[in-house]
């Protein structure tokens, strides 16, 4: 099993910064790559970015240039820089790993983001 806890969201002003960190714990001698989704007022879950464990990234078209996912293998955290935040950037930003072998979907409890001036 693994357990992930999101943290570092919060209201920010259009234009603005947050940091969100994602803490792996439990199994995670098995975690490979890792993904940030997101999820807002009556939208469907959207993929944000992931990084595999070499930490190759890709970004949804949305997001290119104002955020950034990296990871810290040795304490088992991956991370989200977002810059230039937008309202529509509004949402619950959830954590999530997938386990390799039979492709079961680990997600954290999420940590809300509200872009608003």
């Amino acid at each position: 099993q693994v357990q992930l806890v999101e943290s570092g969201g919060g209201l920010v002003q259009p234009g603005g910064s947050l940091r969100l960190s994602c803490a792996a714990s439990g199994s995670t001698f098995n975690i490979n790559a890792m993904a940030w989704y997101r999820q807002a007022p009556g939208k469907e879950r959207e993929l944000v970015a992931t990084i595999t464990r070499s930490r190759v990234t890709v970004y949804a078209d949305s997001v290119k240039g104002r955020f950034t996912i990296s990871r810290d293998n040795a304490q088992n955290t991956v991370y989200l820089q977002m810059n230039s935040l937008k309202p529509e950037d509004t949402a619950v930003y959830y954590c999530n790993t997938r386990r390799p072998y039979d492709g079961m979907d680990y997600w954290g409890k999420g940590t809300l983001v509200t872009v608003s001036s």
